[in-house]
C-alpha cells in the first residue's frame, strides 16, 4: 500500500507523463533487495514503481541515469523506461517509476540464453577513453566510486577494492588475518591486473541472475544496474558467482566477443570485489568466501 504523499506524487508523475488516471489498488511484487516495489495500473496502462524510505541522496537518480545509457547503447537487450524519479536531494525517501515490463517465460530457453549472452556482449563492445564514469553512482545502497582513472588496475585497486575495505573495516568486519591479506593483494595487484591491453567497456556493474529477466517474446530485459566503463570481465565473473545464467549465454558472448585465456585466472579477483560489497551489506555469512580468494592470491 502506498502511503498518500507517495500515491499523490505518482498520480502527479503520471499526469505530466499524459495518463490521466484514476490511479487503481497496488499490487506488491518482487524487486530486488533494496527497497519496496509494486505493480502500479490505470485504465491506459501498467506501471512498475519501486522506493525506498532511507536511500542515499541521489540513489535513484543514478539508477535513471544507468538505465537510460543501457538503453541508448542497447539494440537487442530491452531496458525498461524510465517515466519519473525522486532523487532524493538529501538522504530519505527516494522513488523511481517506470513502464512495466510484462514477465516471459521463467525458465529461459535456448535461444533467449544467446540472446542474452550476445546482447551483453554488444554492451560490453561500447568503449571509452578512460575507466570510471561522469559521475558516482551505488552498489547496493553503498556508494560507487567512479573517478576517471587511465590504468584498470589503478581503478580496480583505488576505486573498487578500497572503499569497500574501508567500509569493512570500520563495520568491524575485517579480522586481522583477512586484512593483512588484502593488503598483500592491494600491493600484489599489478600482476594479473596490469596488463596496459585492458580496456574500458561500458558494463551492467551488478549482473547477477535477479537483474535480468525475460519480457514479451523472449526478449531478455536487464535491470538495476551499477553502471561504469571498466574491464568487461567483471560482469562475465559475477555471472558466474552465485549463478542465474544458462550454459549457452556463455557460448554466445564467447562466440560473439571472445575471451582472453586469463580470463580463469583474474575472474575471482572480481567476484572479490562483489563479496566484499555483500559482506558489508549481509555481515560475516560471506567472509568465508572473501578469505578463499586471499588466501588464494595472497596467502
Amino acid at each position: 500500500m502506498l502511503t498518500p504523499p507517495l500515491k499523490s506524487a505518482v498520480e502527479s508523475a503520471l499526469h505530466a507523463y499524459g495518463d490521466p488516471g484514476p490511479l487503481q489498488p497496488s499490487r506488491p511484487v518482487s524487486g530486488g533487495e533494496i527497497g519496496q516495489s509494486f505493480r502500479l495500473e490505470t485504465p491506459a496502462g501498467r506501471y512498475f514503481f519501486k522506493f525506498q524510505t532511507e536511500a542515499p541522496a541521489g540513489f535513484f537518480t543514478a539508477e535513471r541515469d544507468g538505465l537510460e545509457t543501457l538503453a541508448r547503447n542497447s539494440r537487442s537487450l530491452r531496458i525498461p523506461k524510465v517515466i519519473a524519479h525522486e532523487g532524493p536531494e538529501k538522504t530519505g525517501i527516494g522513488w523511481i517509476l517506470m513502464e512495466w515490463i510484462e514477465p516471459g517465460p521463467t525458465r529461459p530457453d535456448h535461444e533467449i540464453a544467446e540472446a542474452l549472452g550476445r546482447g551483453v556482449a554488444e554492451l560490453h563492445q561500447h568503449t571509452s577513453t578512460a575507466f570510471g564514469l561522469e559521475q558516482d553512482n551505488f552498489i547496493g545502497l553503498l556508494s560507487q566510486p567512479n573517478p576517471r582513472r587511465e590504468r584498470w588496475v589503478d581503478f580496480y585497486r583505488d576505486c573498487r577494492l578500497l572503499p569497500q575495505i574501508g567500509i569493512a573495516d570500520r563495520g568491524d568486519r575485517l579480522p586481522p588475518r583477512r586484512n593483512r591479506l588484502l593488503i598483500r593483494l592491494l600491493d600484489r595487484l599489478d600482476d594479473w591486473l596490469g596488463d596496459s591491453a585492458i580496456s574500458p567497456s561500458l558494463l551492467h556493474g551488478d549482473l547477477w541472475g535477479g537483474n535480468w529477466m525475460v519480457g514479451p517474446g523472449g526478449t531478455p530485459c536487464l535491470i538495476d544496474p551499477a553502471i561504469y566503463y571498466g574491464h568487461r570481465e567483471v560482469d562475465l565473473a559475477f555471472t558466474e558467482l552465485f549463478g542465474g545464467f544458462p550454459d549457452r549465454f556463455y557460448g554466445a558472448y564467447r562466440e560473439a566477443f571472445p575471451l582472453e585465456s586469463e580470463y580463469q585466472d583474474r575472474k575471482p579477483l572480481y567476484q572479490l570485489y562483489y563479496l566484499l560489497v555483500h559482506l558489508n551489506h549481509f555481515g560475516e555469512s560471506y567472509g568465508s568466501s572473501v578469505d578463499r580468494i586471499l588466501k588464494r592470491y595472497a596467502g
